[in-house]
């Protein structure tokens, strides 16, 4: 992408207002205009000339705290949550808290050493400097908005380029045709030995590429409509393959699950990983067993499949795209509020996710 010279100036500006990188230059040029500002009051002067440099580092100090209080505590904690009055009524305490240890200062240690003959109504008083510090306030609240609004809007287009991504991916490898392929011979075979259980197959199979093809492309599914769809991708493989086993368990109340909503196959890469590399090639039973549970807000999902010690974790691809787009994409959806744990054993590998609903 090529910019022109005052679109590539316009970036540049807001690369510096926002990028983590530029951190440490923002404070420093932030920190030297302040103090020019408050070196080109006049209030300062008013006092002794071997103390007016402790008056204006102490104003300095002061309303460097104001601020850093403001953009640290008060913006995150009140003004992003969108708790407005909250923030507007804690903001006017900090500034009546800050005149007030300003005030108590200069009449505690340098009210002896102003002079004397100083107008007392003189344009550069103490508020004059006390005055400045209300737009730069406003000013670095605002670069904490944009901060915010970039950083969220970045996430924003990531997450979908890379939710596409996943879809084509996962539509490439769940519905190709060598699948569909092997499927349907076994419902071939099927129609001639038990016509039932082929009936039941095609079933299966029909909601399994409807979920796919229609539930797959919503911001939000139903949790009971992943389940289902995990529970019939799950018995299929069964019918594919002989001595595996796998439960989907919930002790959850059967309402609230069909009340909670969550992104569509959020799942599904931990459950095709556990189905693949569940295969025992010496022909012993092989399983996977997932548990779903909300508490407290908090959906808990578990998968875990059996793995055949002869062959370790560390030789099978179970650090393969798949499971690098789930992460991320978890990292994109819930930020630090989530907790995935992977854990493997000789004959147990095991996933453990936790996310907010």
């Amino acid at each position: 992408m090529k910019y022109s010279s005052q679109e590539l100036k316009n970036v540049l500006v807001i690369d510096f207002l926002v990028e983590d990188r530029y951190k440490f230059w923002r404070h420093l040029v932030f920190l030297l205009f302040f103090f020019g500002l408050l070196y080109n009051a006049s209030f300062w002067h008013m006092f002794a000339e071997d103390y007016q440099f402790y008056v204006l580092c102490y104003i300095y100090v002061c309303l460097l705290i104001m601020v850093y209080v403001n953009i640290y505590i008060l913006v995150p904690l009140f003004f992003f949550k969108t708790r407005y009055i909250t923030y507007l009524i804690l903001l006017i305490i900090l500034g009546v808290a800050g005149l007030k240890v300003i005030g108590y200062g200069f009449n505690h240690y340098f009210l002896q050493y102003r002079i004397v003959d100083a107008p007392k109504n003189n344009k550069g008083s103490l508020y004059e400097g006390v005055m400045m510090c209300i737009p730069i306030i406003l000013t670095t609240t605002t670069v904490k908005l944009l901060q915010k609004w970039t950083k969220d809007n970045r996430r924003i287009v990531e997450l979908s380029n890379l939710t596409l991504n996943m879809e084509l991916n996962e539509l490439r490898n769940q519905m190709n045709p060598h699948f569909l392929f092997n499927m349907l011979n076994n419902v071939k075979a099927l129609i001639r030995t038990d016509p039932e259980k082929a009936s039941t197959v095609i079933v299966k199979l029909s909601e399994f590429l409807r979920y796919q093809l229609y539930e797959n492309g919503e911001e939000k599914t139903l949790l009971v409509s992943e389940i289902d769809f995990l529970s019939n991708f799950l018995n299929l493989e069964k019918i594919r393959r002989e001595n595996f086993s796998f439960e989907i368990e919930s002790t959850t109340d059967k309402r609230l699950l069909n009340s909670t909503f969550i992104p569509p196959n959020l799942f599904t890469s931990f459950v095709e990983n556990a189905v693949k590399h569940s295969v025992d090639i010496s022909g012993k039973p092989s399983w996977v067993k997932i548990t779903v549970e909300i508490e407290n807000q908090k959906l808990h999902f578990v998968c875990c499949n059996s793995q055949n010690p002869d062959f370790p974790i560390s030789n099978r691809s179970y650090s393969g795209l798949g499971l690098a787009n789930i992460r991320r994409r978890l990292e994109l959806l819930y930020n630090d509020t989530h907790h995935l744990n992977i854990t493997s054993t000789e004959k147990e590998y095991t996933i453990d996710l936790i996310i907010p609903i």
